[in-house]
């Protein structure tokens, strides 16, 4: 059921994330955070269907940023969300952002809106890839009116990690497409640059094979229209890579 929405201020575009290609804080520093970050393994259920996952994530309470937002955003694949059969492909961002933690949707927003134009230009259909993000719940700080997204931390990453997993398992994708620091370093480590290896297919264990590349909020943040034409032109090239690397249309 959805959770009755917070008080206070709401309402931005959700493309107000750190730069996409800044380092996380380390695992020390995580651990020295005020607040205790427990972990959502014990609210992820047996079952990892997607119609199990996206029923029992409203009710996780594995970090506190379920305390602020409307209700807790699981990926889909567009059109159908409870498909639970193997992908070609799966995308991770980094976490809901005002409209989808209204909508209860991942990538509704200005930078869903650019994902979905880029994912066309590059050849690959959203019908058929799994969206999602590293974090479920929307974290944001008051800004006069408006809820300003406020990127999550590591500990809260690591939380909210064994959704992913159950994700990872509902879906079994060819590839991952990591978009932005916070989903790569996830994945990769906090050592990870996307401006230096993005595009580069990555191996972890226990993984299916790794694309990093911009986040789309990242490129609306783009400081002139040049700046913008020529991020897109790369995002685009890094998602044509992936296309190749599964056959994905």
């Amino acid at each position: 059921m959805r959770a009755p929405a917070p008080a206070g201020p709401r309402h931005i575009d959700e493309g107000r994330a750190s730069k996409h290609d800044a380092a996380l804080p380390d695992a020390a520093a995580a651990g020295s955070m005020a607040v205790a970050i427990k972990s959502a393994v014990e609210f992820v259920p047996a079952s990892h269907s997607l119609q199990a996952l996206r029923l029992a994530v409203q009710q996780c309470r594995g970090c506190e940023l379920y305390k602020r937002a409307t209700q807790a955003v699981l990926g889909e694949v567009e059109g159908d969300p409870q498909r639970d059969s193997p992908v070609n492909m799966m995308l991770i961002g980094e976490q809901p952002g005002d409209k989808e933690d209204i909508a209860g949707r991942p990538f509704v927003g200005p930078a869903g809106k650019l994902l979905d134009r880029c994912l066309e230009e590059a050849g690959i259909d959203r019908n058929k890839v799994y969206v999602t993000n590293a974090v479920k719940h929307f974290k944001w700080e008051p800004r006069g009116k408006i809820r300003l997204h406020k990127r999550p931390s590591i500990g809260e990453v690591q939380a909210c990690r064994p959704w992913l997993e159950a994700e990872l398992d509902a879906v079994h994708p060819k590839l991952i497409v990591c978009m932005g620091a916070v989903a790569a370093q996830g994945l990769l480590g906090s050592s990870f640059r996307v401006s230096v290896s993005h595009g580069t297919p990555q191996r972890q264990e226990g993984y299916p094979p790794i694309i990093a590349t911009a986040h789309p909020a990242s490129i609306l943040r783009a400081r002139t229209p040049e700046d913008r034409h020529s991020q897109t032109a790369t995002f685009i090239a890094d998602l044509r890579r992936a296309a190749e690397m599964v056959g994905a249309g």
